[in-house]
């Protein structure tokens, strides 16, 4: 298996311009996949949702720079007022709420996560779960700042404080969906080599 390269990379045209389509292509699908984990929600009052988990997987698979890329693509989306944040939020609002840098911190992790992948991070599940944890630290990081910032511009203290509004709550849902990334992507790497070798076993008994 060949290192440096993601899932995505394996299936990437030599030619020019078929590798710039499938980019592309991997890009806006991408934005569409985290779309979708964005409205899966669990739990109540404060749901944990599928869209966290959507952009480290996407940037795990794409790398980077396309991972970076699809999360602008993602966000460019929900400012336009299409319903892709958690819960069917968008526009705006989104941006200046206190999710604003939440959103804004996934462009930096899915550059972070992606990036380890193509160290070939995503290979193994000690790695795996150590690139997830340092994207939800990149997320967290961000989301913390801005909701921090946020309550001093208002000047409405949160009860509790930001950490018991912006992260206690979500700490075992992040949990299970970096288990749920630990499981899926060593063992897609296991299958794709399973399958080459068995096509190379198969190819040199033809020989």
């Amino acid at each position: 298996m060949i290192a440096g390269l993601t899932i995505a990379d394996l299936a990437r045209p030599s030619h020019r311009r078929l590798a710039s389509l499938y980019d592309a292509v991997l890009i806006v699908g991408g934005s569409l996949a985290i779309a979708l984990c964005a409205q899966i929600a669990v739990g109540h009052p404060v749901p944990v949702t599928g869209q966290t988990f959507g952009v480290l997987m996407v940037a795990a698979l794409l790398g980077s720079r396309r991972g970076a890329l699809c999360i602008l693509m993602y966000l460019a989306e929900g400012l336009a007022g299409l319903p892709v944040f958690a819960q069917g939020k968008a526009g705006l609002a989104a941006f200046l709420g206190p999710t604003g840098g939440y959103l804004v911190g996934f462009v930096f992790a899915a550059y972070v996560v992606g990036g380890l992948s193509e160290r070939t991070w995503d290979r193994r599940a000690a790695t795996t779960m150590a690139a997830m944890f340092l994207g939800n630290l990149v997320i967290y990081a961000c989301g913390l700042t801005w909701l921090l910032c946020l309550t001093r511009i208002l000047a409405r203290p949160l009860s509790g404080g930001v950490l018991a509004v912006g992260l206690y709550p979500f700490l075992v849902g992040d949990v299970l969906k970096i288990v749920l990334a630990t499981v899926l992507l060593p063992s897609g790497w296991k299958l794709i080599q399973f399958f080459d070798l068995k096509r190379t076993s198969t190819y040199d008994k033809m020989k």
